[in-house]
Protein backbone atom coordinates (compact mmCIF):
# COMPACT_ATOMS: atom_id res chain seq x y z
CA UNK A 1 0.00 0.00 0.00
CA UNK A 2 1.26 2.95 -1.08
CA UNK A 3 1.23 5.88 1.49
CA UNK A 4 3.03 9.13 -0.32
CA UNK A 5 1.00 10.08 -3.12
CA UNK A 6 2.44 9.39 -6.52
CA UNK A 7 1.65 12.96 -8.00
CA UNK A 8 4.87 15.33 -7.71
CA UNK A 9 2.40 18.64 -6.85
CA UNK A 10 0.93 16.72 -4.01
CA UNK A 11 3.63 15.82 -2.72
CA UNK A 12 5.06 19.26 -3.10
CA UNK A 13 1.74 20.13 -1.20
CA UNK A 14 2.32 17.93 1.26
CA UNK A 15 6.05 18.65 2.29
CA UNK A 16 4.97 22.45 2.19
CA UNK A 17 2.11 21.54 4.86
CA UNK A 18 4.36 19.15 7.27
CA UNK A 19 7.30 22.13 6.72
CA UNK A 20 4.70 24.46 7.95
CA UNK A 21 3.21 22.61 11.17
CA UNK A 22 6.53 21.21 11.99
CA UNK A 23 8.03 25.06 12.15
CA UNK A 24 4.66 25.84 13.94
CA UNK A 25 5.10 23.00 16.78
CA UNK A 26 9.01 23.96 17.67
CA UNK A 27 8.06 27.24 18.03
CA UNK A 28 5.16 26.48 20.37
CA UNK A 29 7.14 23.87 21.98
CA UNK A 30 10.07 26.43 22.50
CA UNK A 31 7.23 29.35 23.68
CA UNK A 32 5.24 27.13 26.36
CA UNK A 33 8.82 26.38 27.90
CA UNK A 34 9.81 29.55 27.89
CA UNK A 35 6.84 31.23 29.61
CA UNK A 36 6.51 27.66 31.29
CA UNK A 37 9.65 28.59 33.38
CA UNK A 38 9.39 32.46 33.63
CA UNK A 39 6.11 31.62 35.36
CA UNK A 40 7.64 29.40 37.90
CA UNK A 41 10.49 31.80 38.35
CA UNK A 42 7.74 34.55 39.17
CA UNK A 43 6.72 32.00 42.02
CA UNK A 44 9.89 31.14 43.55
CA UNK A 45 10.69 34.87 44.12
CA UNK A 46 7.39 35.03 45.27
CA UNK A 47 7.80 32.27 47.93
CA UNK A 48 11.72 33.81 48.17
CA UNK A 49 10.19 37.31 49.37
CA UNK A 50 7.35 35.44 51.97
CA UNK A 51 9.83 33.02 53.19
CA UNK A 52 12.45 36.06 54.27
CA UNK A 53 10.25 37.78 55.85
CA UNK A 54 9.18 34.31 58.35
CA UNK A 55 12.82 33.69 58.75
CA UNK A 56 13.20 37.54 60.21
CA UNK A 57 10.41 36.75 62.18
CA UNK A 58 11.51 34.00 63.91
CA UNK A 59 15.14 36.17 64.25
CA UNK A 60 13.89 38.49 65.91
CA UNK A 61 10.75 37.13 67.85
CA UNK A 62 11.79 33.46 68.27
CA UNK A 63 10.25 30.43 67.21
CA UNK A 64 6.81 31.02 69.12
CA UNK A 65 5.97 33.83 67.28
CA UNK A 66 6.94 32.49 63.84
CA UNK A 67 4.85 29.33 64.95
CA UNK A 68 1.60 32.34 65.65
CA UNK A 69 2.31 33.86 62.33
CA UNK A 70 2.09 31.01 60.66
CA UNK A 71 -1.30 29.65 62.52
CA UNK A 72 -2.78 33.40 62.10
CA UNK A 73 -2.28 32.93 58.40
CA UNK A 74 -3.88 29.77 57.81
CA UNK A 75 -6.84 30.16 59.35
CA UNK A 76 -7.05 33.87 57.95
CA UNK A 77 -6.52 31.78 54.59
CA UNK A 78 -6.06 35.30 53.00
CA UNK A 79 -4.15 33.78 50.17
CA UNK A 80 -5.75 30.38 49.08
CA UNK A 81 -2.69 29.43 47.09
CA UNK A 82 -0.33 30.18 50.14
CA UNK A 83 0.71 26.59 51.74
CA UNK A 84 3.20 26.51 55.24
CA UNK A 85 4.49 23.93 56.51
CA UNK A 86 6.31 23.40 59.81
CA UNK A 87 7.78 20.38 61.27
CA UNK A 88 9.72 19.71 64.55
CA UNK A 89 13.10 18.15 64.81
CA UNK A 90 11.89 14.68 65.34
CA UNK A 91 9.61 15.20 61.80
CA UNK A 92 6.44 15.93 63.79
CA UNK A 93 4.21 18.34 61.95
CA UNK A 94 3.30 21.07 64.23
CA UNK A 95 1.52 23.46 61.94
CA UNK A 96 0.63 23.86 58.17
CA UNK A 97 -2.07 23.51 55.62
CA UNK A 98 -0.26 21.05 53.54
CA UNK A 99 1.52 17.61 53.85
CA UNK A 100 5.38 18.13 53.49
CA UNK A 101 6.52 15.39 50.57
CA UNK A 102 8.30 12.45 52.58
CA UNK A 103 11.44 12.10 50.29
CA UNK A 104 12.92 15.68 50.13
CA UNK A 105 16.13 14.35 50.34
CA UNK A 106 17.57 18.24 52.16
CA UNK A 107 16.71 19.82 49.04
CA UNK A 108 16.23 23.73 49.48
CA UNK A 109 13.61 24.16 46.28
CA UNK A 110 10.75 21.42 46.01
CA UNK A 111 7.73 20.87 43.78
CA UNK A 112 4.97 18.48 44.05
CA UNK A 113 1.59 17.40 43.65
CA UNK A 114 -1.23 18.30 46.02
CA UNK A 115 -4.22 15.69 45.68
CA UNK A 116 -7.20 17.81 46.48
CA UNK A 117 -11.37 17.19 46.03
CA UNK A 118 -11.16 19.68 43.65
CA UNK A 119 -8.53 18.22 41.89
CA UNK A 120 -4.86 17.85 41.75
CA UNK A 121 -2.45 21.19 42.10
CA UNK A 122 0.79 21.96 41.70
CA UNK A 123 3.19 23.27 44.90
CA UNK A 124 6.32 25.40 44.75
CA UNK A 125 7.95 25.18 47.78
CA UNK A 126 10.87 26.29 49.72
CA UNK A 127 12.51 24.36 52.68
CA UNK A 128 14.64 26.29 55.47
CA UNK A 129 16.37 24.59 58.47
CA UNK A 130 16.42 26.90 61.27
CA UNK A 131 18.88 26.49 64.28
CA UNK A 132 17.42 24.64 66.23
CA UNK A 133 16.21 21.98 63.90
CA UNK A 134 12.66 22.80 63.00
CA UNK A 135 12.00 23.09 59.02
CA UNK A 136 9.94 25.56 57.80
CA UNK A 137 8.33 25.17 54.45
CA UNK A 138 6.74 28.17 52.77
CA UNK A 139 5.05 27.70 49.45
CA UNK A 140 2.63 28.57 46.77
CA UNK A 141 -0.25 26.72 44.67
CA UNK A 142 0.34 27.31 40.88
CA UNK A 143 -3.29 27.25 40.33
CA UNK A 144 -3.12 30.19 38.56
CA UNK A 145 0.14 29.58 36.44
CA UNK A 146 -1.40 26.50 35.73
CA UNK A 147 -4.72 27.86 34.18
CA UNK A 148 -2.49 30.34 32.02
CA UNK A 149 -0.66 27.46 31.18
CA UNK A 150 -3.88 25.10 30.16
CA UNK A 151 -5.81 28.20 28.17
CA UNK A 152 -2.54 28.57 26.66
CA UNK A 153 -2.66 25.13 25.52
CA UNK A 154 -6.00 24.88 24.13
CA UNK A 155 -5.48 28.30 22.25
CA UNK A 156 -2.28 26.68 21.27
CA UNK A 157 -4.28 23.37 20.01
CA UNK A 158 -6.76 26.04 18.17
CA UNK A 159 -3.96 27.88 16.40
CA UNK A 160 -2.37 24.29 15.17
CA UNK A 161 -5.56 23.81 13.53
CA UNK A 162 -5.76 26.87 12.30
CA UNK A 163 -2.13 26.69 11.07
CA UNK A 164 -3.29 22.87 9.36
CA UNK A 165 -5.62 24.46 7.37
CA UNK A 166 -3.53 27.75 6.29
CA UNK A 167 -1.17 25.40 5.40
CA UNK A 168 -2.48 23.17 3.13
CA UNK A 169 -3.75 25.77 1.69
CA UNK A 170 -1.01 27.56 1.48
CA UNK A 171 0.65 23.93 0.01
CA UNK A 172 -1.96 23.07 -2.67
CA UNK A 173 -1.87 27.02 -3.81
CA UNK A 174 2.06 26.24 -4.49
CA UNK A 175 1.10 23.19 -6.13
CA UNK A 176 -1.38 24.77 -8.00
CA UNK A 177 0.67 27.60 -9.06
CA UNK A 178 3.92 25.16 -9.70
CA UNK A 179 0.93 22.64 -12.06
CA UNK A 180 -0.66 25.77 -13.52
CA UNK A 181 3.34 27.00 -14.85
CA UNK A 182 3.88 23.50 -16.07
CA UNK A 183 0.55 23.10 -17.62
CA UNK A 184 1.05 25.49 -20.73
CA UNK A 185 4.09 22.64 -21.06
CA UNK A 186 2.25 19.81 -20.89
CA UNK A 187 -0.31 21.34 -23.19
CA UNK A 188 2.26 22.52 -25.94
CA UNK A 189 3.57 18.73 -25.93
CA UNK A 190 0.24 17.49 -26.26
CA UNK A 191 -0.48 19.57 -29.01
CA UNK A 192 2.81 19.72 -31.22
CA UNK A 193 2.35 15.29 -30.68
CA UNK A 194 -1.07 15.85 -32.18
CA UNK A 195 0.79 17.31 -34.99
CA UNK A 196 0.70 21.18 -34.60
CA UNK A 197 4.40 21.62 -34.73
CA UNK A 198 4.93 25.01 -35.16
CA UNK A 199 3.06 25.97 -31.97
CA UNK A 200 5.74 26.46 -29.45
CA UNK A 201 5.69 27.38 -25.02
CA UNK A 202 4.29 31.15 -23.68
CA UNK A 203 7.34 32.74 -22.28
CA UNK A 204 6.78 34.97 -19.35
CA UNK A 205 9.86 36.82 -19.47
CA UNK A 206 10.72 35.99 -15.75
CA UNK A 207 13.54 34.18 -16.62
CA UNK A 208 13.14 31.67 -13.63
CA UNK A 209 13.11 28.25 -13.63
CA UNK A 210 10.23 27.71 -15.81
CA UNK A 211 10.81 30.07 -18.35
CA UNK A 212 14.26 28.80 -18.62
CA UNK A 213 12.65 25.45 -19.25
CA UNK A 214 10.26 26.60 -21.81
CA UNK A 215 12.93 28.24 -23.78
CA UNK A 216 15.18 25.22 -23.80
CA UNK A 217 11.52 23.07 -25.08
CA UNK A 218 11.04 25.82 -28.19
CA UNK A 219 14.58 25.14 -29.06
CA UNK A 220 14.21 21.25 -28.43
CA UNK A 221 11.16 21.94 -31.09
CA UNK A 222 13.04 24.25 -33.20
CA UNK A 223 15.41 21.64 -33.70
CA UNK A 224 13.07 18.98 -33.85
CA UNK A 225 11.03 21.09 -37.19
CA UNK A 226 13.94 21.72 -39.12
CA UNK A 227 15.23 18.18 -38.75
CA UNK A 228 11.28 16.99 -40.42
CA UNK A 229 11.42 19.49 -42.79
CA UNK A 230 14.77 18.30 -43.99
CA UNK A 231 13.52 14.97 -44.08
CA UNK A 232 10.06 16.00 -45.88
CA UNK A 233 11.76 18.42 -48.40
CA UNK A 234 14.18 15.58 -49.56
CA UNK A 235 11.36 12.89 -49.28
CA UNK A 236 9.27 15.81 -51.82
CA UNK A 237 12.48 16.90 -53.90
CA UNK A 238 13.12 12.57 -54.54
CA UNK A 239 9.57 11.83 -56.06
CA UNK A 240 9.33 14.80 -57.74
CA UNK A 241 12.55 14.37 -59.62
CA UNK A 242 12.34 10.41 -60.31
CA UNK A 243 8.59 10.71 -61.21
CA UNK A 244 9.78 12.53 -64.15
CA UNK A 245 12.36 10.52 -65.50
CA UNK A 246 10.32 7.32 -64.72
CA UNK A 247 7.06 8.66 -66.58
CA UNK A 248 9.50 9.48 -69.66
CA UNK A 249 10.37 5.55 -69.40
CA UNK A 250 7.12 4.18 -69.01
CA UNK A 251 5.95 5.99 -72.35
CA UNK A 252 9.25 4.84 -73.48
CA UNK A 253 8.55 0.98 -72.75
CA UNK A 254 4.94 1.92 -74.55
CA UNK A 255 6.03 3.09 -77.62
CA UNK A 256 8.59 0.04 -77.79
CA UNK A 257 5.82 -2.41 -76.59
CA UNK A 258 4.40 -1.00 -79.69
CA UNK A 259 7.00 -1.91 -81.67
CA UNK A 260 8.00 -4.61 -80.71
CA UNK A 261 4.47 -6.81 -80.73
CA UNK A 262 6.29 -10.29 -80.26
CA UNK A 263 5.33 -12.53 -77.22
CA UNK A 264 8.53 -13.04 -76.09
CA UNK A 265 9.53 -9.37 -75.95
CA UNK A 266 5.84 -8.32 -75.30
CA UNK A 267 5.71 -10.03 -71.78
CA UNK A 268 9.11 -8.82 -70.62
CA UNK A 269 8.27 -4.99 -71.84
CA UNK A 270 4.86 -5.54 -70.11
CA UNK A 271 6.36 -6.48 -66.78
CA UNK A 272 8.83 -3.91 -67.55
CA UNK A 273 5.72 -1.25 -67.61
CA UNK A 274 4.00 -2.84 -64.63
CA UNK A 275 7.39 -2.44 -62.55
CA UNK A 276 7.45 1.28 -63.81
CA UNK A 277 4.07 2.06 -62.56
CA UNK A 278 4.71 0.46 -59.41
CA UNK A 279 7.35 2.92 -58.93
CA UNK A 280 5.08 5.39 -59.75
CA UNK A 281 2.85 4.13 -57.58
CA UNK A 282 4.64 4.37 -54.66
CA UNK A 283 6.38 8.02 -55.61
CA UNK A 284 2.74 9.11 -55.92
CA UNK A 285 2.19 8.00 -52.04
CA UNK A 286 4.81 8.97 -50.25
CA UNK A 287 3.91 12.81 -52.04
CA UNK A 288 0.55 12.03 -50.50
CA UNK A 289 2.09 10.78 -46.84
CA UNK A 290 4.10 13.94 -46.86
CA UNK A 291 1.53 16.15 -47.25
CA UNK A 292 -0.73 14.58 -45.04
CA UNK A 293 1.88 14.50 -42.00
CA UNK A 294 2.51 18.57 -43.03
CA UNK A 295 -0.84 19.50 -42.40
CA UNK A 296 -2.67 20.68 -39.06
CA UNK A 297 -4.84 18.48 -37.13
CA UNK A 298 -8.58 19.06 -37.72
CA UNK A 299 -10.03 21.49 -35.56
CA UNK A 300 -11.34 23.62 -38.10
CA UNK A 301 -12.38 21.02 -40.47
CA UNK A 302 -16.56 20.92 -41.93
CA UNK A 303 -18.49 17.69 -40.14
CA UNK A 304 -18.73 14.97 -42.16
CA UNK A 305 -20.85 11.79 -41.64
CA UNK A 306 -18.68 8.54 -41.93
CA UNK A 307 -21.29 6.14 -42.94
CA UNK A 308 -21.95 8.15 -45.35
CA UNK A 309 -18.07 7.76 -46.59
CA UNK A 310 -18.18 4.19 -45.74
CA UNK A 311 -21.31 3.38 -47.61
CA UNK A 312 -19.60 5.02 -50.45
CA UNK A 313 -16.46 3.02 -50.20
CA UNK A 314 -18.59 -0.27 -49.57
CA UNK A 315 -20.67 0.00 -52.83
CA UNK A 316 -16.96 0.92 -54.47
CA UNK A 317 -15.30 -2.56 -53.72
CA UNK A 318 -18.64 -4.34 -53.45
CA UNK A 319 -18.14 -5.59 -57.41
CA UNK A 320 -14.71 -6.02 -56.70
CA UNK A 321 -14.89 -8.30 -53.62
CA UNK A 322 -17.69 -10.23 -55.93
CA UNK A 323 -15.27 -10.91 -58.86
CA UNK A 324 -12.92 -12.42 -55.92
CA UNK A 325 -15.48 -14.43 -54.58
CA UNK A 326 -15.91 -12.45 -51.18
CA UNK A 327 -19.13 -11.56 -49.91
CA UNK A 328 -18.85 -7.37 -48.46
CA UNK A 329 -21.38 -6.51 -45.87
CA UNK A 330 -22.14 -3.42 -44.28
CA UNK A 331 -23.67 -2.48 -41.20
CA UNK A 332 -23.63 1.12 -41.14
CA UNK A 333 -26.43 3.77 -39.44
CA UNK A 334 -28.69 6.42 -40.47
CA UNK A 335 -27.92 9.34 -41.70
CA UNK A 336 -26.18 11.87 -39.13
CA UNK A 337 -25.62 9.48 -36.54
CA UNK A 338 -21.81 9.03 -37.11
CA UNK A 339 -20.45 12.85 -37.31
CA UNK A 340 -16.83 13.55 -37.16
CA UNK A 341 -15.39 16.27 -38.14
CA UNK A 342 -11.87 16.18 -40.68
CA UNK A 343 -11.21 15.79 -44.95
CA UNK A 344 -13.40 13.74 -46.43
CA UNK A 345 -11.13 12.79 -49.09
CA UNK A 346 -8.77 11.64 -46.60
CA UNK A 347 -10.71 9.80 -44.80
CA UNK A 348 -12.26 8.22 -47.83
CA UNK A 349 -8.62 7.20 -48.79
CA UNK A 350 -8.46 5.30 -45.18
CA UNK A 351 -11.46 3.38 -46.08
CA UNK A 352 -10.23 2.53 -49.44
CA UNK A 353 -6.76 1.26 -47.96
CA UNK A 354 -8.66 -0.62 -45.44
CA UNK A 355 -11.16 -2.08 -47.49
CA UNK A 356 -8.83 -3.40 -50.22
CA UNK A 357 -6.28 -4.59 -47.70
CA UNK A 358 -9.18 -6.75 -46.61
CA UNK A 359 -10.24 -7.91 -49.60
CA UNK A 360 -6.84 -8.89 -51.16
CA UNK A 361 -5.51 -11.05 -48.21
CA UNK A 362 -9.53 -12.49 -47.93
CA UNK A 363 -9.98 -16.13 -49.18
CA UNK A 364 -12.53 -16.85 -51.79
CA UNK A 365 -16.21 -18.00 -50.44
CA UNK A 366 -15.49 -15.20 -47.32
CA UNK A 367 -17.11 -12.79 -45.72
CA UNK A 368 -15.74 -9.33 -45.27
CA UNK A 369 -17.64 -6.93 -42.80
CA UNK A 370 -17.38 -3.39 -42.13
CA UNK A 371 -19.02 -1.60 -39.79
CA UNK A 372 -19.72 1.44 -37.97
CA UNK A 373 -20.80 2.62 -34.61
CA UNK A 374 -21.45 5.41 -32.33
CA UNK A 375 -19.74 4.57 -28.04
CA UNK A 376 -19.08 7.21 -25.74
CA UNK A 377 -18.70 10.10 -28.00
CA UNK A 378 -16.46 8.30 -30.39
CA UNK A 379 -17.35 7.24 -33.71
CA UNK A 380 -15.90 3.10 -34.22
CA UNK A 381 -15.46 1.78 -37.31
CA UNK A 382 -14.65 -1.62 -37.51
CA UNK A 383 -13.51 -4.39 -40.61
CA UNK A 384 -13.09 -7.83 -40.52
CA UNK A 385 -11.93 -10.68 -42.33
CA UNK A 386 -11.47 -14.06 -42.76
CA UNK A 387 -7.79 -14.16 -44.05
CA UNK A 388 -4.37 -14.94 -42.51
CA UNK A 389 -4.21 -12.16 -40.42
CA UNK A 390 -1.13 -10.65 -38.73
CA UNK A 391 1.03 -11.84 -35.84
CA UNK A 392 0.67 -9.76 -32.63
CA UNK A 393 4.46 -9.08 -32.74
CA UNK A 394 3.79 -7.52 -36.16
CA UNK A 395 0.83 -5.61 -35.43
CA UNK A 396 2.66 -2.76 -35.14
CA UNK A 397 5.32 -3.03 -37.84
CA UNK A 398 3.02 -2.98 -40.60
CA UNK A 399 2.48 0.91 -39.89
CA UNK A 400 6.09 1.38 -40.91
CA UNK A 401 7.28 3.06 -44.37
CA UNK A 402 7.68 0.04 -46.72
CA UNK A 403 7.23 -2.87 -44.32
CA UNK A 404 5.40 -6.04 -45.79
CA UNK A 405 5.49 -9.01 -44.16
CA UNK A 406 7.92 -11.97 -45.22
CA UNK A 407 4.49 -14.04 -46.86
CA UNK A 408 3.51 -10.99 -48.61
CA UNK A 409 5.78 -9.56 -50.58
CA UNK A 410 5.17 -10.87 -53.66
CA UNK A 411 1.72 -9.65 -53.54
CA UNK A 412 1.19 -6.34 -55.48
CA UNK A 413 1.45 -2.99 -53.30
CA UNK A 414 3.70 -0.24 -52.38
CA UNK A 415 4.31 -1.11 -48.36
CA UNK A 416 2.54 3.28 -47.66
CA UNK A 417 -1.12 2.15 -47.17
CA UNK A 418 -1.06 1.27 -43.63
CA UNK A 419 1.47 4.68 -43.53
CA UNK A 420 -1.15 6.59 -44.95
CA UNK A 421 -4.08 5.13 -42.89
CA UNK A 422 -1.78 6.19 -39.90
CA UNK A 423 -1.00 9.44 -40.91
CA UNK A 424 -4.43 10.48 -41.54
CA UNK A 425 -6.33 9.31 -38.28
CA UNK A 426 -3.14 11.00 -36.57
CA UNK A 427 -4.19 14.13 -38.23
CA UNK A 428 -8.01 13.55 -37.00
CA UNK A 429 -6.97 12.79 -33.73
CA UNK A 430 -8.28 8.76 -33.92
CA UNK A 431 -6.80 5.29 -32.91
CA UNK A 432 -6.70 2.69 -34.64
CA UNK A 433 -6.19 -1.25 -33.09
CA UNK A 434 -5.06 -4.31 -35.07
CA UNK A 435 -7.01 -7.23 -33.55
CA UNK A 436 -7.75 -11.28 -33.75
CA UNK A 437 -10.71 -12.19 -35.50
CA UNK A 438 -10.14 -15.61 -34.78
CA UNK A 439 -9.36 -16.53 -37.64
CA UNK A 440 -8.51 -13.24 -39.87
CA UNK A 441 -7.95 -9.65 -38.71
CA UNK A 442 -9.90 -7.12 -36.98
CA UNK A 443 -9.20 -3.56 -37.71
CA UNK A 444 -10.92 -0.77 -35.14
CA UNK A 445 -10.65 2.47 -36.07
CA UNK A 446 -12.12 4.66 -33.36
CA UNK A 447 -12.72 8.83 -34.08
CA UNK A 448 -13.56 11.10 -31.72
CA UNK A 449 -17.66 12.26 -32.22
CA UNK A 450 -18.05 16.18 -33.82
CA UNK A 451 -19.14 18.54 -30.63
CA UNK A 452 -18.26 15.21 -28.21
Amino acid sequence: MRLMPRSTSARLALAVTASFLLAFVLLGIGVHYAVSAMLIQDARDLVRVDAAGLVEMYTDDGRSALLGELRDRIEADEDPDAVYAMTAPDGRVVAGNVALPRHHRGARWIEFTEHRADGDLRVVAQLQRLPDGTTLLTGTRTRSQDRFLGLMLRTALAALLVAATLGALIGWLTSRWVSHRLSHLDDTAGRVGSGEMALRARLDGSDDAFDRLARRFNAMLDRIQDLLDGVRHATDHIAHDLRTPLTRLRNRLEELRRREPGAESGAQLDAAIGETDQLLHSFGALLRLARIEAQSPVHDEPVLDLSDLARDAAELYTPIAAERGIALTADLPGPGAAAVRGDADQLFQMLVNLLDNAIKYAPADTEVALSVQRERHAIVLQIDDRGPGIPAADRERVFDRFARLEEHRGSPGTGLGMSLVRAILHRHGGHIALLDNAPGLRVRVSLSEAGG
